[in-house]
């Protein structure tokens, strides 16, 4: 997001304190190490309810920002299409609709009866509204887009090609892979959430002819559900594939807890019935011994998206996976 980074406070074993997130004394310390590093903003790696980050930032005075928050925050910055950009804004006027505090106490309305009504609607009652009817202009654009692909995805299915969809953690390589496969140029950076639009491209495959495959939004653990939500119209997409290349990032330490965040959205997709090919990228960087063990118990085939190795594996592995 662009942040840097100036003290990491791991809090643990204690329970979340309902109105203040943390305890008085641990407020304390994370106010006397913002003042010492000049910080002034507290990231929680935690979603906060509203008035949880209300009291935290009038005790310590610095901004609360929330997991989810972040989240969209990164998402805002990585949408460059109109789709994107739609689903992004959904999702930041869901989450931020309940946070929508009355500033001045002065402009609230009086108790009712004659005599004592209020001078109409408050600026926070008309921004709750302004909000609500922005919700539903941007669920129903989003709602057309949607219709225009299940029309691509129809005229798809007329042609009788097979889709592949290429999903994975974020950062795990896909872009890289798609562009290692189909001599394609879609930006790719070592960064989380480069890619928030699906894009698809022609593949052809040495016995089956051509193939469509397709690169989808990366997941995240517990990734929030009013970001599941927004992009739903986007992971549509999968529903329709034939074969899923879960793409898996061979030297990272914590692959399995990734693998097992991605098979939860799936779950939550209703998606779990699709056959799966585990790829595991950046080979040419993980631990041989421990790569072959990987490649083993989960049937999977390693390679270097970025150098161009193991592809011919990859697709005669997928081949026979859609013949199967």
């Amino acid at each position: 997001a662009g942040v840097e980074i100036a003290e990491v406070l791991a809090f643990s074993g204690g329970r979340i304190h309902p109105r203040t997130v943390i305890g008085r004394g641990r407020l304390q310390r994370v106010a006397l190490a913002a003042m010492r590093r000049g910080a002034d903003v507290a990231i929680f790696d935690i979603d906060l309810k509203p008035a949880q980050a209300r009291a935290f930032e009038d005790m310590t005075g610095l901004k609360a920002i929330d997991r989810t928050q972040l989240i969209l925050d990164i998402f805002a910055q990585r949408a460059r299409s109109r789709d994107g950009k739609l689903q992004v804004e959904l999702a930041q006027l869901k989450y931020s609709l309940p946070r929508l505090t009355e500033e001045d106490a002065g402009l609230s309305r009086l108790v009712g009866g004659i005599g004592g009504r209020g001078p109409g609607e408050t600026v926070l009652e008309i921004g709750r509204r302004r909000a609500r009817s922005r919700i539903r202009h941007l669920e129903n654009e989003i709602q057309k887009l949607s219709r225009q692909r299940s029309v691509r995805r129809r005229r798809r299915i007329r042609l009788g090609l097979p889709v592949l969809s290429i999903i994975g953690y974020t950062n795990a390589g896909k872009s890289t892979l798609l562009n290692a496969l189909t001599e394609s140029r879609i930006d790719t950076a070592d960064q989380m959430f480069v890619t928030l639009d699906t894009t698809s491209r022609r593949l052809r495959f040495p016995k089956q002819g051509d193939v469509i495959i397709t690169d989808t939004v990366g997941f995240i653990r517990d990734l929030p559900p009013d970001l599941i939500a927004a992009f739903k119209a986007t992971l549509e997409e999968l529903s329709e594939a034939d074969l899923l290349l879960h793409v898996v990032d061979a030297s990272d330490p914590h692959l399995e807890r990734k693998m097992d965040a991605v098979g939860r959205v799936l779950a939550d997709l209703e998606l779990n019935a699709i056959p799966r090919l585990v790829v595991f990228n950046k080979a040419d960087i993980g631990e041989q011994p421990l790569l072959q063990s990987l490649c083993n118990r989960f049937e999977g085939i390693a390679v270097s998206a970025l150098k161009r190795q193991g592809l011919d594996n990859l697709l005669a592995a997928a081949e026979k996976l859609l013949n199967r």
